[in-house]
């Protein structure tokens, strides 16, 4: 099983920080800015089912380009969360009259996400995750295989963009032979359901024998998990 174990370096707070150095460059410096930034990648982005055709409609002006959203920054004084304004309420021919701080989001809405699928987009020569699922799942036994593609389970943050689980699905499906069939699950709450599998293993009769303790591994170091995981 250890063969079908990988690790990709771009996670939720990489994508935090990316969509920060965008705005600071093209709109306003908001690099101190992280919790007010991840605020804003939480409720405006979104996972592009077709990529180059979102970013010709990023292209277009006014009303026409349907991926244009306005989000108000918050005060902290009357605004204590930041918010999108409704479609119906944006100001497509200038600047608003109100005293509200507005960032103007088009293509970062999903040229943010994508990184997850295409790290190389900003310089990181990593695979992306369907590609990582597929390459995972192929360094498995050849029997097991069928049964792993057809339960992978998203977990964490970066699963709630809205587009998430259908781009991951139709990515790994295009990566997998047509033989095997292909399952994406999406749990309730991708976000604790790591733990709450962590929770269920805990209550196995058998899970002292799957554990370093603290104090075997105080007496004995990392050479005690080398041994016990076999790594």
């Amino acid at each position: 099983m250890k063969d079908g174990i990988c690790r990709l370096n771009v996670g939720g707070k990489l994508l935090t920080n990316h969509l920060k150095e965008i705005i600071s460059y093209r709109q306003l410096h908001v690099m101190d800015e992280t919790h007010v930034i991840n605020q804003v990648k939480e409720d405006v982005c979104y996972v592009s089912q077709d990529f180059y055709k979102d970013m010709e409609i990023a292209k277009l002006k006014g009303e026409d380009n349907t991926v244009m959203r306005d989000y108000v920054l918050p005060d902290f004084s009357t605004i204590k969360k930041g918010f999108c304004k409704p479609r119906e309420e944006m100001n497509f021919s200038g600047k608003y009259k109100t005293g509200e701080q507005i960032l103007r989001l088009s293509n970062e809405r999903f040229a943010v996400p994508e990184t997850v699928f295409h790290p190389s987009d900003i310089g990181i020569q990593e695979m992306g995750i369907p590609e990582a699922i597929v390459n995972s799942v192929q360094n498995l036994p050849d029997e097991m295989q069928p049964h792993f593609f057809k339960n992978i389970v998203l977990t964490g943050g970066n699963t709630l963009f809205p587009g998430f689980r259908d781009r991951v699905f139709k990515d790994v499906r295009s990566l997998t032979p047509t033989d095997y069939d292909v399952s994406v699950v999406q749990p309730e709450n991708p976000i604790s359901y790591s733990w709450e599998g962590g929770k269920l293993l805990s209550d196995n009769p058998d899970f002292d024998e799957m554990v370093v303790t603290r104090e075997d591994y105080e007496e004995n170091g990392h050479c005690i998990c080398e041994e016990k995981f076999d790594i």
